[in-house]
C-alpha cells in the first residue's frame, strides 16, 4: 500500500469493495475506520446506481479489489464508464499491479509485451486463444487460477513448443511468494511436483516467438570485408547493402566483428 492509497482510503465517505470481507483486514490494519460496501462481477444494476447515488450527494467513494491495481482483470470497469457518462471525475491510485511485477523480474523482454488476461477455462477455447498468439514476438503476460495452472501450461507447451522461455511469478508481495523460470517444459515439471506451486495467484510471463534473422550471403561478407580496407565502417556497410540488397544494420555489426578480429 502506498501512503496516497491509505490517505484517500482515510477520507473517503465510503468504500465500494470486491470481497467487503478480505478488504476489511486491509482496512483494519491501517486503521481505516470506513463502511464498505460490496462491489464484484455479480453485482447488479442497484449496487452501481447506489454509488453513483452517493456521487451525486456530494460523496467521495474508493474502489478497491481483492488484490493489485483495480480492474486489471477485476471488476469495475463498468462502474467507471457509468461514473465518467455522468460527468464523475474517476482517479487513480497506482499502486501494486502483478502484470508490471512480474515482468520487471522475468527475466524476458520488456520494451514490448501484451497483456493477455485470463484465458479461456476449457482446453479446446485456451489451445484456440494461444493458437491465435503462437507468432507474436513480444512477451505475452497471462493470469492463471491455481486449479488450472497446470493444464494451462501443458496446453501453452503444445502449443508454443516445450523450448518456449517462461516465468511463473505466485502470491507476489504476499508470505509464500515463489518465482520459477526455465522452458515450458522445465515450468511444467516443476509445478507438477509441488502442489504448493499450485496454490494462490499466478502470473505466467511467456517469450515471444523467436524471428527469424537474416543471414549475411558469402559475397556480401566479402564485399565488406573489401571496402573496410579503404573506407570507413558505416560508408563500407551503407555502399554493400546497395551493392547486395542486405541489411544495412546487420552488415554494420558484421563489419565491427570483422574490425575486432583484425
Amino acid at each position: 500500500m502506498v501512503p496516497r492509497a491509505v490517505e484517500t482510503l482515510q477520507s473517503v465517505s465510503v468504500i465500494a469493495c470486491e470481497d467487503t470481507r478480505h478488504s476489511k483486514k486491509l482496512l483494519n490494519h491501517f486503521s481505516i475506520d470506513k463502511p464498505c460496501i460490496a462491489y464484484h462481477d455479480h453485482t447488479d444494476k442497484k449496487s452501481s446506481y447506489s454509488i453513483l447515488k452517493r456521487l451525486r450527494d456530494g460523496e467521495d467513494v474508493a474502489l478497491i479489489s481483492d488484490a493489485g491495481t483495480p480492474l486489471i482483470s477485476d471488476p469495475g470497469y463498468r462502474l467507471v464508464s457509468e461514473a465518467r457518462q455522468q460527468g464523475y471525475s474517476v482517479i487513480p491510485i497506482p499502486g501494486a499491479s502483478a502484470v508490471i511485477a512480474a515482468l520487471s523480474v522475468s527475466g524476458l523482454p520488456t520494451d514490448k509485451f501484451k497483456f493477455m488476461g485470463f484465458l479461456p477455462a476449457k482446453s479446446t477455447q485456451r489451445k484456440t486463444s494461444l493458437s491465435a498468439v503462437k507468432g507474436n514476438t513480444e512477451t505475452m503476460v497471462y493470469y492463471e487460477a491455481p486449479h488450472r495452472i497446470t493444464d494451462t501450461i501443458a496446453d501453452m507447451l503444445d502449443i508454443f513448443g516445450a523450448d518456449r522461455p517462461a516465468f511463473m511469478a505466485r502470491e507476489i508481495s504476499k508470505t509464500f511468494e515463489t518465482y520459477l523460470q526455465g522452458s515450458l517444459a522445465e515450468l511444467l515439471d516443476l509445478v507438477r511436483a509441488d502442489s504448493n506451486q499450485q496454490r494462490g495467484e499466478m502470473v505466467l510471463v511467456i517469450g515471444g516467438a523467436a524471428t527469424e534473422t537474416e543471414t549475411v550471403s558469402v559475397d556480401a561478407e566479402k564485399i565488406l570485408g573489401l571496402l573496410l580496407k579503404e573506407l570507413p565502417l558505416t560508408k563500407a556497410a551503407s555502399l554493400t547493402a546497395k551493392i547486395t540488397g542486405g541489411d544495412k544494420k546487420q552488415l554494420y555489426q558484421l563489419g565491427l566483428a570483422i574490425q575486432d578480429k583484425n
